[in-house]
């Protein structure tokens, strides 16, 4: 470690060293899920010992946690400030987000396996994934209270319900993909939903009953 004006910081050589690890528990866990992924997995991924991976991370647990902190700061990395932006942007943020995830697989698929997992009693990452669904449907929800604002619409009662289902189509598309890279475009699909829920929250249409009650009476 190397200290300046008596803070501490990681050498260079130990951030090279953690990244490293980082990067090949994203394999592993994205591969084998938490629980099936062993720290041995990833020491051999490295070159170093189980025991040299425990000296930078301390436990399986606290390497699982910084495996999701390593995925949101790269998230943010490109972007001004290191945070998504706020407002009517983040709609075009969330669909720059599809199109960078459908070019980094590794970090799609532990994200997927890892919130899935984390559903289950336990499991160290429930209180990571609870919290950022959390914020991130708080943030889409001021996002859309911003835009009805600009179009002159008023506050409908829908937003709250199309904040939590634009974050649910982004999840369910990236799964498809995962399984079915070839069948699903991750972007162009992701971009079609946002769109489509965010036009439905500012010029709503006809209910999904009100086709059904159409196409009925039309047989009849």
């Amino acid at each position: 470690m190397a200290t300046t004006g008596g803070s501490t910081t990681p050498r260079p050589e130990t951030e090279r060293k953690r990244e490293k690890i980082l990067r090949a528990a994203i394999e592993t866990f994205g591969t084998k899920g938490s629980a099936n992924g062993t720290l041995a997995d990833i020491a051999d991924q490295v070159g170093m010992t189980h025991a040299g991976v425990l000296h930078h991370f301390g436990s399986k647990q606290n390497l699982l946690l910084e495996v999701l902190e390593f995925r949101d700061q790269d998230d943010v990395a490109h972007l001004e400030g290191r945070h998504i932006p706020g407002g009517p942007a983040l709609f075009a943020h969330l669909v720059d987000t599809a199109l960078r995830n459908s070019r980094r697989p590794g970090i799609v698929q532990v994200y997927t396996v890892l919130s899935s997992e984390a559903v289950t009693d336990e499991h160290p990452a429930k209180t990571y994934f609870q919290d950022r669904y959390r914020t991130l449907r708080i943030e889409i929800v001021a996002a859309f209270r911003e835009l009805c604002a600009q179009e002159n619409v008023s506050d409908p009662d829908t937003i709250d319900k199309a904040a939590a289902s634009i974050l649910a189509v982004m999840d369910g598309l990236q799964l498809q993909w995962l399984l079915d890279p070839e069948g699903v475009d991750l972007a162009n699909a992701s971009e079609f939903a946002i769109e489509a829920i965010v036009n439905g929250v500012l010029h709503p249409g006809p209910t999904v009953s009100s086709y059904v009650r159409t196409t009925t009476s039309s047989v009849e």
